[in-house]
């Protein structure tokens, strides 16, 4: 089966699939990605919060959003793909599938697979999911998503998706365009965030093994110098949307030289001790939170290949 069959969009179209609505062919639209869907890497990911760890991670190149800071920027467009490991191994949806099925067949594997950032590959997560199932392999399906979703993407995955992920980034239109270049990010991802509650509740739910099998959990990173955008986010997921399931991450760092100030430094321990207030506050059911620790210890490296969090 090829990857042919993965095409977003027929390749003399034009993109539709995410909120920035391009309009464009496939490979000039603001992601630079073109139809057939680039995997950056398929690895076991032990990563931030108990209930998704361990978790086996389709990483996809590309992103609709392209924030400034992206942590995963040698995969999102701005790194240069040709010095990833696993560059043309993940090129057809058998090889795809291969891979997943190596991760989780073994005994004792991870039975979590996780979809990162696909918003600009709608029909990529349904495809590889059959050919998936078609191997006999019916692992928990957790989309990992910046927010910046389309309603008609997210009622496409209704009933395959057992958990969403999903960052609340910005309620400030203005740090949103200054950041992420998409001033209408709290519209988008509060509406997304809506239509995921909808579907899979507004907690999670964790088994007796202490891993999640169904539900919500959204994650908002603190950002230096936005403890006022951290606190306006987490109210609207407590109050309005009412969602009980927080991960309060506290990892950002630069990852590259050059950025403005103040994203040219780590948080410091004031602005995540008034985050956490924050959170006590909007009284969540569930919350995640980091040590400070946390901004050395999630730092991928994708020039690794199917290790990218190893050090």
């Amino acid at each position: 089966m090829g990857m042919t069959e993965l095409h977003t969009t027929p390749s003399a179209g034009v993109c539709l699939a995410c909120p920035r609505r391009c309009g464009v062919p496939r490979g000039k639209g603001f992601c630079g990605m073109p139809s057939m869907p680039q995997v950056a890497t398929v690895c076991i990911h032990r990563g931030e919060e108990p209930p998704l760890n361990p978790i086996v991670n389709i990483f996809f190149r590309g992103c609709n959003l392209q924030c400034i800071y992206c942590q995963n920027w040698q995969i999102s467009g701005n790194g240069d793909s040709g010095k990833l490991a696993d560059a043309g191994k993940n090129t057809t949806l058998s090889a795809i599938a291969d891979r997943i099925e190596q991760a989780l067949s073994p005994a004792g594997a991870p039975q979590m697979l996780g979809f990162v950032t696909a918003a600009h590959y709608p029909d990529a997560v349904p495809l590889i999911m059959a050919e998936v199932h078609r191997r006999g392999l019916y692992p928990v399906v957790v989309y990992n998503s910046s927010g910046y979703e389309s309603l008609d993407t997210l009622r496409r995955l209704e009933g395959l998706v057992d958990i969403y992920l999903p960052d609340l980034k910005y309620l400030d239109p203005a740090l949103a365009a200054a950041y992420s270049h998409a001033p209408d990010y709290p519209a988008v991802a509060t509406a997304a965030i809506t239509e995921m509650v909808r579907q899979v509740g507004r907690g999670l739910k964790i088994g007796d093994d202490g891993l999640a099998y169904r539900g919500i959990l959204v994650r908002h990173l603190v950002l230096p110098g936005a403890v006022d955008n951290t606190r306006r986010c987490l109210r609207w997921l407590a109050d309005e949307c009412g969602v009980h399931s927080l991960s309060l991450m506290a990892q950002y760092y630069p990852p590259r030289p050059g950025l403005p100030a103040p994203l040219d430094r780590t948080i410091t321990a004031s602005e995540y001790s008034q985050a956490l207030q924050c959170a006590s506050e909007a009284a969540f059911s569930d919350i995640f939170t980091q040590q400070l620790t946390a901004q050395d210890n999630y730092r991928p490296d994708f020039s690794r290949g199917s290790n990218p969090f190893e050090k």
